[in-house]
């Protein structure tokens, strides 16, 4: 008997769900119902800044021709989930219309956090989420050599900036924090990265924060005034201040959430409302929510696992390594980089004058590496992540050879 899952999100999780259900349900017991709020099907969200590089949507798609025609994959675009009627395991989408089900899965993701200032509604101001986002910041960006300002100096907000840079504007950057990309780089790598991407013509004012978003005469955005007086003008504002997982179903259906958002689930991402899992984004395993596709996957896999086999790979956590690349900039973050482990010791190797630094964190022996971060050049990224955890034999500083393998120089 076919029986039906129906996946409430098409991002990257949710189709990775999707695949890895069909490849592993031989049996043929399931059918896909797949409800996408976008209008389009998934694509690469990581690669968003690509399209302001000549890349198309088209290119950052994940789903073929043979996925988009599966006899048992019924995608619906533009189709938002507005309750959960556990009783009637049944979801009711915006339209009016119920789908029944014999497992849900929530891949809702998550929505951009804008902070609650005075005009950050204003015509000119932008999140940075989606294609239409991107096309909507394109249309808007006008004559190059513009002013611009981006709200929000971690990862999503420094490919922000890139990206107005590649448009010709001049951007800013806006971060509480005391340095860019706080979550992965301690103070030697974040003055760093602030000196290069200063030298690319993108601005840091870190340890500062956004008391308001000001109109020019025509009421759009004319510029940002800092919480300590100063103004920044603005042909362009894009808040990219983290995100917020898309955990509104749960209150009404009954699921329970995590204490920072998400929906609760278990390490086998069960809701324990039934027949009901939660990854990705929107997903808080065991109280925590995860940001990065790679755990998203993971999870998308154990549910795969369950619904298929009756099985499942717990998820008890995720490696959240972290590499940005853009034109000039190489950074990198990588295991316990900010030494939290107790005895763990710090190597630093720092060269102002071609503008690196690299920091090995070790275990308490000394033999073995824990974690690092890199700024400037992080090509020993790939080769210090694979031996993380590991025991070395030979001196740091040689760890930080470009191209390294994991048995020696």
């Amino acid at each position: 008997m076919t029986r039906t899952l129906v996946i409430a999100g098409h991002g990257m999780a949710g189709h990775r769900l999707a695949e890895e259900v069909l490849a592993r349900d031989a049996a043929r017991t399931w059918r896909l119902v797949i409800l996408a709020e976008e209008d389009r099907p998934a694509y690469d969200r990581v690669a968003l800044s690509t399209l302001f590089d000549g890349k198309s949507p088209e290119d950052l798609a994940l789903t073929g021709h043979d996925f988009l025609t599966h006899p048992r994959v019924r995608l619906r675009l533009r189709t938002t989930v507005t309750a959960i009627d556990r009783g009637r395991t049944a979801v009711i989408c915006q339209d009016g219309t119920e789908v029944r089900y014999d497992a849900l899965v929530l891949a809702t993701g998550s929505r951009p956090f804008v902070p609650p200032v005075p005009g950050a509604a204003l015509p000119g101001s932008f999140v940075y989420r989606t294609v239409a986002d991107i096309d909507a910041i394109r249309a808007a960006a006008g004559e190059p050599g513009r002013p611009a300002v981006v709200i929000g100096g971690g990862l999503l907000g420094l490919e922000a900036a890139n990206g107005l840079r590649s448009l010709g504007l001049r951007p800013h950057i806006v971060e509480t924090a005391p340095r860019l990309m706080a979550l992965q780089l301690d103070e030697g790598a974040g003055r760093v990265l602030a000196r290069l991407i200063g030298a690319l013509g993108v601005t840091a004012h870190c340890s500062s924060t956004t008391a308001s978003v000001e109109a020019g005469p025509d009421g759009r955005v004319a510029s940002v005034r800092l919480s300590g007086g100063t103004e920044l003008p603005a042909s362009v504002v894009v808040f990219a201040a983290g995100v917020r997982p898309r955990d509104e179903l749960a209150e009404p259906a009954g699921l329970a959430r995590g204490e920072r958002g998400g929906f609760l689930v278990d390490e086998l991402c069960r809701t324990g409302g039934g027949p009901i899992w939660a990854i990705g984004e929107c997903a808080a395993v065991s109280g925590r929510t995860y940001g990065l596709a790679a755990p998203g996957y993971r999870m998308a896999r154990s549910v795969a696992d369950q619904l298929t086999n009756g099985g499942g790979v717990p998820f008890t956590g995720a490696d959240m390594s972290t590499r940005l690349k853009l034109i000039g900039v190489d950074v990198a973050s990588f295991g316990d980089a900010f030494a939290r482990t107790e005895g763990a010791m710090e190597y630093v190797v720092q060269n102002d004058a071609a503008a690196t630094y690299a920091k090995l964190v070790l275990g308490p022996d000394g033999r073995t590496l824990l974690g690092g971060v890199l700024a400037g050049d992080a090509r020993a990224y790939p080769g210090l992540r694979s031996l993380t955890g590991l025991p070395f034999g030979v001196p740091p500083d040689e760890l930080l050879a470009p191209g390294r393998s994991r048995n020696g120089p």
